[in-house]
């Protein structure tokens, strides 16, 4: 097998692999721009999940089925956003509350369907010409359109973040809500949309591997996903182009381990499970020992606003 034969399998399968895990951190990263911590990715996944997979068996429409994980991820998140923002509850005790009742609600919604297939999964879509590309067109022109949509989503959200003036806004959001509820700026009702859209990126997170990935439903099917997506904003440093890079890493490093098998490597496959959480945690150091602990956290990450103690 020539290493061009290796490469590029590999790589395709890092971009299928990394792509739920984008999703989520790209949502993440939203919603921590606007100060918010949501530590209930894994369990919006979940919901997203089995709402999408549901959807999608019940009308034979994958896209049904999209939209219906993009509510499931939008309600939970608009739940986190009642507590956090109106309420000012703490924000890491309502995420872990929203990612347990993620897990155990969505196991019991989907429990009459595990076994059963998805009539009309998203298959792969070469993307014209494109896809015929030496190398680039097998690596990136050849999967699902929900693969082509996270291209383009990064490429709107890195524009929307650094070259619009509500872009600016989300940033100086998480930055100093007093400052932007000075300038007439309604902080809370900002902070509620990007919260409940970051929640929709989750729910297609979860989406795309219940109707792309592996079309099929199996209980705590993200294995984890969630808490990467977290871990990503931060090794991206809260940057949507770094995010793609991160995503596609972990996906490489987990498409590794299934490719060493396959070519008969003696390696346990408790460990090649494993590798993946091992390389991501290994990077969190790497990348916060670099920072010496000056990372670029949005200045009022975590914390509640009140107006009366501007």
């Amino acid at each position: 097998m020539s290493i061009q034969e290796f490469l590029i399998p590999l790589l395709a399968a890092a971009i299928i692999a990394g792509t739920p895990i984008l999703y989520a951190a790209l949502g993440e990263l939203i919603t921590e721009r606007a100060g918010i911590i949501n530590l209930g990715v894994e369990g919006i996944m979940l919901m997203g999940a089995v709402s999408g997979f549901i959807a999608a068996v019940s009308t034979g429409n994958p896209w049904i089925g999209l939209l219906a994980s993009m509510l499931a991820g939008g309600a939970l998140a608009l739940v986190h956003a009642v507590l956090t923002i109106t309420l000012r509850a703490n924000q890491v005790v309502t995420g872990l509350a929203l990612t347990i009742f993620g897990t155990g609600f969505s196991g019991y919604l989907g429990k009459a369907y595990i076994g059963i297939p998805v009539p009309k999964p998203f298959g792969v879509t070469p993307l014209g010409p494109l896809a015929d590309i030496p190398f680039i067109g097998p690596v990136f022109f050849q999967h699902d359109v929900l693969v082509y949509i996270s291209y383009v989503l990064v490429i709107v959200i890195a524009y929307f973040l650094y070259h619009t003036r509500s872009g600016l806004n989300l940033r100086a959001l998480g930055e100093n809500p007093a400052a932007m509820d000075a300038l007439g700026i309604n902080v809370f009702r900002l902070r509620y949309i990007y919260v409940v859209i970051g929640g929709m990126l989750g729910g297609v997170g979860g989406a795309y591997l219940s109707l792309a990935y592996a079309p099929s439903w199996l209980e705590n099917m993200t294995a984890g996903r969630g808490w990467i997506a977290v871990a990503l904003v931060i090794f991206a440093l809260w940057n949507p182009w770094r995010a793609l890079m991160g995503a596609y890493l972990f996906g490489g490093i987990d498409a590794l381990g299934f490719r060493l098998q396959v070519l008969g490597v003696q390696v346990s496959p408790f460990f090649l499970k494993m590798l993946p959480y091992l390389f991501t945690v290994i990077i969190l150091v790497l990348v916060v020992a670099r920072q010496k602990g000056r990372l670029a956290t949005p200045g009022a990450l975590g914390l509640p606003y009140d107006r009366e103690e501007r």
